[in-house]
């Protein structure tokens, strides 16, 4: 799938040397092929790497999309420079009276924080609350997920008595349901968290259907009935490095961390990780634009929400 990105945005050399078919905005003018709009508010610490995570995962179907990355005006990013931020992120002000395909909200180093005391949880929540009549499916990752659920529904987080942090198996719930066609019985996935949400109150509000947990783990897939709201409580667009990198960064803070589960081989920090939960991953987003995004999506923009 060729996905349309800001010509200088340093993902793009990356997803190249991939054989990622990547467009850049002059080529994308000249195809007679309206993209789905996708817009990704990305609130991680380290965005050029949750950039490319994220093209990457959206790579893997024959549409055309358009990226918008967007930043919080109520926060400033400490770990990327302030000039990538304002080079190829938007406002929520410059975006607001838009509309959207599909929108992605990604996780956050906060989940310590009761919500209200989250110094960007007015703004987010203006946003989330935009997202109902401007967006036509919102995907929320990790801490992005439960902080939807908290929004939209009141589900509580809870503390875990230590942090969630491997590559841990899930059990696919419900096969007929179009976000988890074509998937496994059993689905890997990597998680990173010290919270988290329970089955028990989700099932108390029935236009919410858990999709797919597990034992270790928790719930993992949560989807509103209608597909517009879809909350991912896990990191399946995260590298086979990534949790590699967070172990290490911990371990050289001195915060003593346990070893990722599941992750490295004969449990050695120094081996190389494997890699078996990419496949999982493009089906999930593969099925979100083409089931949640693309198929119900209206041509013109200007007409969502008729």
């Amino acid at each position: 799938m060729p996905i349309k990105i800001q010509k200088d945005l340093p993902a793009k050399a990356v997803l190249e040397s991939e054989n990622i078919f990547v467009m850049d905005e002059e080529r994308a003018m000249r195809q007679d092929i309206r993209p789905l709009e996708i817009l990704i508010l990305n609130l991680m610490p380290v965005k050029e790497e949750t950039e490319t995570q994220l093209l990457r995962a959206l790579s893997n179907t024959p549409l055309q999309i358009d990226c918008t990355f967007l930043m919080l005006s109520s926060h400033i990013s400490k770990n990327t420079s302030a000039s990538h931020i304002n080079k190829f992120y938007v406002t929520f002000e410059e975006i607001r009276r838009k509309n959207y395909d599909g929108m992605i909200i990604t996780g956050a180093p906060v989940e310590m924080l009761a919500y209200p005391e989250v110094t960007y949880w007015k703004e987010l929540s203006q946003i989330m609350e935009w997202t109902k009549k401007h967006v036509t499916s919102t995907l929320h990752i990790c801490w992005g997920a439960q902080a939807g659920l908290y929004y939209h529904y009141g589900i509580p987080k809870y503390l875990r008595e230590k942090k969630l942090s491997g590559i841990y198996q899930h059990k696919v719930l419900h096969h007929k349901v179009p976000l988890t066609r074509s998937m496994d019985d059993y689905i890997m996935a990597p998680h990173s968290r010290y919270t988290e949400v329970r089955r028990e109150d989700v099932e108390k509000h029935p236009q919410l259907q858990i999709l797919a947990e597990s034992e270790e783990a928790g719930l993992f897939l949560i989807m509103r009935r209608d597909g517009s709201q879809i909350f991912v409580q896990g990191h399946p667009e995260y590298d086979r490095m990534t949790l590699n990198n967070e172990y290490h960064r911990d371990l050289g803070k001195g915060l003593n961390p346990e070893l990722p589960c599941n992750y490295y081989e004969n449990d050695d920090p120094f081996a190389k990780p494997v890699l078996c939960w990419r496949n999982m991953a493009n089906t999930l987003y593969s099925n979100w634009l083409n089931y949640y995004v693309y198929q119900v999506t209206p041509y013109n923009l200007e007409n969502h929400g008729e």
